[in-house]
């Protein structure tokens, strides 16, 4: 499985959009965590769709979009980098560390929980 860390995004985003790609940033934390703490979108879509309704609603994605997965410390997000990859996904990435390292190595005006 294919990770980056949070400092990467912005370098990722940038490279995929020059090929004519929009990046997502796919936010599958509960929406009470995206309420406490969530990231702006610069350079990417965000998108938020907790890991439970990944199954039922991952077709809204596109396959062949790249898309870095975003939890809470990268666990949960390297399970759906997991199921989406299962499932035809090939430009996905996990982020390593989560909103949580996010906070530390990119933005720290977003709060940790």
């Amino acid at each position: 499985m294919m990770a980056i860390s949070p400092a990467q995004i912005q370098d990722w985003a940038k490279s995929k959009a020059a090929s004519g790609a929009k990046p997502v940033v796919l936010d599958v934390r509960e929406p009470w965590e995206l309420q406490t703490a969530s990231v702006k979108a610069d350079g990417f879509e965000l998108v938020a769709m907790p890991m439970r309704s990944v199954p039922a609603r991952f077709m809204e994605l596109q396959r062949d979009q790249p898309i870095a997965c975003l939890c809470h410390h990268g666990g949960r997000s390297a399970q759906v980098v997991h199921f989406l990859m299962q499932n035809g996904f090939t430009h996905i990435v996990n982020v390593q560390g989560g909103i949580n390292a996010w906070s530390s190595e990119v933005d720290p005006s977003i709060p940790t929980y």
